[in-house]
This record gives structure tokens, sequence and C-alpha cells, in this order.
């Protein structure tokens, strides 16, 4: 049995789903890649956002690069509405579920991007209730609430 299924998502492109059950709490996969400087980062032109890039902070100092072939977890997608959560464990980032998850389930996270001038650059294609638009984090969403206006096509435009 596999733990874990690659196939096309209806959020974006390529997702990770459930190959069995997961019970809210459990760890379901780590996020594996290459560890670099804050520095090393902001100086190579492979993180300049023209492609998908798979970063995650692990503190001050370090930025671990998941875009290796070893690292599953870098298919699973955001969603404004979350069944997992994101926890650095002794180092090592975990994705955890936030609820019971049932095998064929897409497994998703917040991506927890803040919000800055770039917001626009991350549409986010979730489509749950709680989505405004771009992958900006729950605690910040309520800034592009603020600066948007839903339209009847369901698209934002400046109030």
């Amino acid at each position: 049995m596999q733990k874990f299924v690659r196939k096309k998502s209806g959020i974006n492109n390529w997702g990770l789903f459930a190959g069995q059950d997961f019970k809210k709490g459990e760890k379901v996969i780590e996020y594996k890649g290459k560890k670099y400087t804050h520095k090393q980062v902001e100086e190579d032109d492979r993180f300049d956002n023209s492609k998908a890039i798979y970063l995650f902070t692990l503190n001050k100092k370090t930025v671990l690069d998941g875009d290796t072939k070893s690292n599953t977890a870098k298919y699973i997608n955001h969603t404004c509405d979350p069944n997992c959560e994101v926890d650095i464990i002794k180092g090592k980032i975990w994705i955890i579920a936030t609820q019971d998850i049932k095998k064929g389930d897409e497994l998703s996270y917040d991506y927890g991007f803040g919000y800055d001038k770039d917001f626009r650059q991350f549409p986010c294609k979730c489509g749950s209730k709680n989505c405004c638009g771009y992958i900006v984090r729950d605690d910040q969403r309520w800034r592009i609430n603020r600066k948007f206006a839903k339209t009847k096509q369901g698209r934002l435009k400046n109030k």
C-alpha cells in the first residue's frame, strides 16, 4: 500500500493525495531538502519566483529548498481551508494532520505567505469559502478582503 499518491489536482497542477487514512495530530510526511542560508537564497537566481519554488524558513539563519526528487511533500498544495499544518520538530519540517484524513483526500496546508507588496504574484486557486484570491496566510487575509471587493464574476478588483 502506498502512503501517498501524486496525481492531477483540482487546486493547482499536481497534488499529493493520501494513500491511507491519517488521524488528527499524526505526522503525515517530512518536507525534505537542501539547506541554505537566507543570504545564499537572496543571491541565487534559481529562487527568483519566475518558476515554482519550494523554500521553507527553518530559522533566522537557515532556509530549506525542497526542490529535490526525494521530497514528495513538495506536491502538497496550498489551500485556505487546509487539512494539515507545518511544524518544525528538532530541525525537521513535518506536515501534520489537523483533522482526520481519509484515503484519497488531497493533502493541503496554508503556505503561510505574508501580506506584502508582492502578494499579487501568488494567486490562490483553492476555491474555498475562506479564500481571498491570493496565497496569503490566514491571519493576514483580512488585509486582502479590506483592499478588494468580490465582483459577481468572482474576480477581485480595487474598491
